[in-house]
C-alpha cells in the first residue's frame, strides 16, 4: 500500500524560503512520476512541479519557475519540494502525489496516490 506523508509547511514571509518533504512508504521498487500540487483558498488544486521517475526530467508551473526546485532521492524513497523567493500568492496548502507511470502529468486524475497536505502561508 502506497502512503504518502508530506512535511515542511509553516509561516514565512514574502521573500523567504521553505523545503517540503514527502515521504513515500510503500513504493519501493516501482518507477513512477511524483509531482506536487497545491490549493489555494477558494480554488481548484493546481499542479506546481512534477519529477519523473529517475529525476532526469521535470516540470513546472509557470508561476513557480524559477523560484521552485523539485528533487528526489529514490534510495530513501523521497521527494523534495525547494521553494524560494516566496510570495503571498503561494500560500496554499501543498501535497505530495504519486503518479501511475513515468510520464508527468499536470492533470489530478493522473496521480492515483495523494498525501494529506502541509499548509503553507507566505505573509506579505
Amino acid at each position: 500500500q502506497v502512503q504518502l506523508s508530506e512535511s515542511g509547511g509553516g509561516l514565512v514571509q514574502a521573500g523567504g524560503s521553505l523545503r517540503l518533504s514527502c515521504a513515500a512508504a510503500g513504493l519501493t521498487g516501482s518507477r513512477r512520476v511524483m509531482a506536487w500540487f497545491r490549493q489555494a483558498p477558494g480554488k481548484e488544486r493546481e499542479f506546481a512541479a512534477g519529477i519523473s521517475d529517475t529525476g532526469v526530467r521535470t516540470l513546472y508551473q509557470d508561476s513557480v519557475k524559477g523560484r521552485f526546485t523539485i528533487s528526489r532521492d529514490n534510495a530513501v524513497n523521497m521527494v523534495y519540494l525547494q521553494m524560494d523567493s516566496l510570495r503571498p500568492e503561494d500560500t496554499a496548502v501543498y501535497y505530495c502525489a504519486g503518479g501511475a507511470g513515468p510520464y508527468i502529468g499536470k492533470r489530478m486524475n493522473e496521480y492515483p496516490y495523494w498525501g494529506q497536505g502541509t499548509q503553507v502561508t507566505v505573509s506579505s
